[in-house]
């Protein structure tokens, strides 16, 4: 407890008596004034002294110049320097706290620890170039600093600034500048076509004018928009050229690039069929080719072009249901005509009257119309030679035709059978009994469709409906 003691007694509190309070010394009490100087020392005393909770005034009373110590004394009441004592310190406004924020009264006689208020003050604003600034109050707090310009310059940036209880000025250093912008002339206004296949043209331009009033320096010139030489997309461009002097002063000028594309009438695509257009399908030079669905074969140009004249070249051609010819020589003939084209479902069954064969073209003849959207082609094969029939819609094949196509697809006679094949020609899934055409339109949804197939059946989905 001695050493602690003699630790605390050598923390020493900075006071600031105030003129109106004339402090009592006590005999003994290790205290004395310094009349030169208005602060409160404390010596070492060889013994500390008895501690007596109920001294009113153990420790000297606090007293801080602009600001105010609140004390809280385990004896409550008035006591604001009874051994134990606590106080925070604050400063008035425009003064700030250097210190310690909370002392005590020590039993020592001491407080635990120094603090005083200091003035806020900010830095002196330095002088800018070509102006100057008044201050209502210097550099205390709350004074404000206006700026002004000499006479052909303009202020930009803060007008004012204010000192704040941190010390520093609100907003930051303006600068005073040269009025006078440059002079800056651009190019002419100018329009080209785009080029053939193409949706852009190539421009070119020379650099704009451009002349300092001032001292003739011209420090940058910035562009706006693309460079000359660019190619510029179809519609109206503003290019703007922006000049600064050495005083940051600026000018601008601008001018309009407009660029043209010359077109053709929309094309519509052929019933039962579609386009495929190269670059945007209607500008000069772009060329369009006709394409039937399946099932159906073109008749005419296939292939029109867009001209400088905004008109096509030829004329349209039509989609034209596919002409099958059974009487062909062999089966390798017959399917040659779906190559590409058309999707087959062979339906082979021993006779007319199986109870399977019946189901299944029962169910196919009511889904005619997703059986087109995806171009499929039903062949019957049904019966025993020499009665066998085989059929594609109402024309009738020949017994050779039969034989040779239950040959190439392994179709047999004994039982019902089925065989997908698709527009390559080959064999994708078989059928040993029914299955409805939800099943098959699944399928070739699934794994049989092309791209173009793909989106033409997004567009036609609710067609059947």
């Amino acid at each position: 407890m001695a050493s602690q003691l003699s630790q605390s007694g050598a923390l020493s509190l900075l006071l600031f008596l105030t003129p109106a309070v004339t402090p009592t010394w006590y005999a003994g009490s290790g205290y004395y004034p310094d009349e030169s100087y208005n602060e409160v020392y404390a010596e070492e005393v060889p013994q500390g002294p008895a501690l007596d909770y109920r001294a009113p005034r153990w420790c000297y009373t606090l007293n801080i110049q602009d600001g105010e110590a609140t004390c809280y004394s385990p004896r409550g009441g008035t006591y604001h320097s009874s051994l134990g004592t606590r106080c925070e310190l604050s400063c008035d406004r425009g003064f700030r706290l250097i210190g310690r924020r909370s002392v005590q009264c020590l039993p020592s006689r001491r407080w635990s620890g120094t603090a005083y208020c200091r003035q806020v003050r900010c830095h002196a604003l330095p002088f800018i170039t070509s102006g100057t600034y008044t201050c209502t109050n210097g550099v205390l707090l709350d004074s404000r600093c206006d700026y002004s310009c000499s006479s052909g310059y303009y202020l930009e940036g803060d007008r004012s600034r204010i000192c704040m209880e941190d010390g520093r000025w609100s907003g930051g250093e303006p600068v005073c500048v040269d009025i006078d912008p440059p002079k800056i002339r651009c190019p002419h206004s100018r329009e080209k076509m785009a080029e053939p296949e193409k949706l852009t043209a190539r421009v070119y331009w020379d650099p704009p004018l451009v002349k300092d009033s001032a001292d003739g320096t011209i420090t940058r010139v910035t562009l706006r928009g693309p460079e000359p030489g660019s190619h510029f997309p179809e519609g109206e461009h503003v290019i703007r050229y922006t000049a600064y002097d050495r005083a940051y002063n600026r000018a601008s000028c601008k001018f309009i690039v407009k660029v043209q594309v010359r077109r053709c009438p929309t094309l519509k695509p052929p019933q039962h069929g579609y386009l495929t257009c190269t670059s945007a399908g209607d500008n000069y030079g772009a060329t369009c080719e006709y394409h039937c669905d399946g099932g159906y074969e073109r008749q005419g140009t296939p292939s029109r072009v867009c001209q400088s004249s905004r008109q096509w070249s030829g004329s349209p051609p039509v989609c034209a249901p596919m002409k099958i010819n059974v009487n062909v020589n062999s089966a390798a003939g017959l399917l040659d005509q779906f190559y590409e084209k058309r999707r087959l479902l062979i339906v082979s069954a021993p006779d007319p009257s199986n109870r399977y064969y019946k189901m299944q073209i029962s169910m196919l003849q009511q889904s005619t119309c997703g059986l087109d959207l995806r171009h499929v082609t039903i062949i019957e094969l049904v019966g025993q030679p020499p009665q066998e029939v085989g059929r594609i819609r109402e024309q009738q094949l020949s017994a050779n035709i039969i034989e040779e196509l239950r040959q190439f697809q392994h179709l047999t006679r004994s039982y019902f059978n089925m065989v997908l094949i698709d527009k390559q020609g080959i064999d994708r899934e078989r059928y040993m009994e029914p299955v409805t055409p939800e099943e098959i339109f699944t399928f070739i949804d699934d794994y049989l469709l092309s791209n173009q197939e793909l989106i033409q059946r997004r567009e036609q989905r609710d067609m059947c409906e």
